[in-house]
């Protein structure tokens, strides 16, 4: 089977650097708390450290979300309905997209992805489980509208965003993605995605630091990169990562911290941590029913349905793209 070149719209300068990921780690940098927007976690390394991470006895996430694909299946076809394009916002590996693809029908599949060669060797390894369905791979940055390839724009969309990934984002970040999803899925689009639930501390904790240090690695993948792409020089063994609940957010933070005083240079630019000082790298929003409805709302969806899995740890949303208004 001949590969899926797919579409490249990611904006790199003549060193082939991403020039969004270099101002974002900057303007990060910068700040009196260090923090760098998570989807930058994301390399061809990060996404296959993540993969692992979804394998680990404590992330439970993946497997709750399985269980509801795997189960609701003929829900979502009545739902849904059969001839829509699915675009997947932040493919990565694919793996969860199978269900749905058996499920609905669909007429297309786009995966929208920033890292590149596992865009294409996830897009081609689909192509082979579905041989007459069209794949269209394009390696973008999906916060930003994505023109999606010809071949799609007449055919119904069904924008799919699975592993809580918008849990990933503060509230008014997460409201302008869900805009600029219904953007670039256009008119009559619909939204499947998946939303993790408010539990007990330990249990969310736990997911975001296994006993085996996946998740940490994945972390620190992140000061790699940056060592690597933006001429870094962050002593990636003196931080530590660690995983905090925060009550009042609603949220599991990772932040990587500083185990001494540290002085390094990044893109030409110098820097500093003190001892006890973090970066913080990734948010994990967890939500209600109420906080679920208002933020799709907030972003111009309106939910349709909802699925639980057994335990009732993580939820899968349908919203419409809604009409957009400013009053009653």
């Amino acid at each position: 089977m001949a590969e899926t070149p797919g579409l490249k719209l990611v904006d790199r300068d003549d060193d082939g650097v991403d020039r969004a990921f270099r101002a974002d780690v900057l303007e990060g940098l910068r700040g009196a708390q260090k923090a760098i927007p998570a989807r930058w976690l994301y390399d061809d390394a990060g996404s296959q450290l993540f993969e692992d991470i979804t394998q680990i006895p404590e992330y439970y996430p993946t497997r709750c979300e399985r269980e509801i694909l795997e189960a609701r299946g003929s829900e979502f076809a009545s739902a849904i309905g059969p001839g829509r394009a699915v675009v997947e916002f932040g493919s990565g590996s694919s793996v969860k997209t199978p269900l749905l693809l058996k499920a609905i029908d669909p007429a297309a599949y786009v995966p929208l992805d920033i890292a590149g060669d596992f865009l294409r060797a996830a897009a081609n390894e689909l192509s082979a489980q579905f041989p007459g369905l069209p794949v269209y791979p394009v390696e973008a940055d999906f916060m930003r509208r994505v023109e999606l390839p010809a071949e799609v724009a007449d055919m119904p969309k069904l924008g799919f965003f699975p592993g809580s990934t918008i849990g990933n984002m503060v509230p008014r970040t997460a409201v302008d993605l869900l805009r600029t999803m219904r953007e670039t899925l256009g008119e009559g689009a619909q939204l499947l995605i998946g939303m993790d639930l408010v539990k007990d501390r330990e249990v969310l904790e736990a997911a975001y630091d296994d006993a085996g240090g996946v998740t940490a690695q994945f972390n620190l993948n992140l000061v790699r990169r940056i060592n690597r792409e933006l001429e870094g020089t962050i002593p990636v063994d003196s931080l530590k990562h660690e995983a905090r609940w925060n009550d009042d957010f609603a949220r599991v933070e990772m932040h990587l911290v500083a185990q001494e005083d540290m002085a390094f240079n990044v893109a030409g630019e110098a820097f500093s941590l003190a001892k006890g000082d973090t970066i913080h790298t990734e948010n994990s929003h967890k939500f209600k029913r109420r906080s679920t409805n208002t933020l799709l709302q907030a972003g111009g969806w309106t939910p349709r349905g909802r699925w639980l899995d057994n335990q009732g740890c993580f939820s899968v949303v349908l919203a419409d793209a809604g009409i957009l208004r400013t009053a009653p």
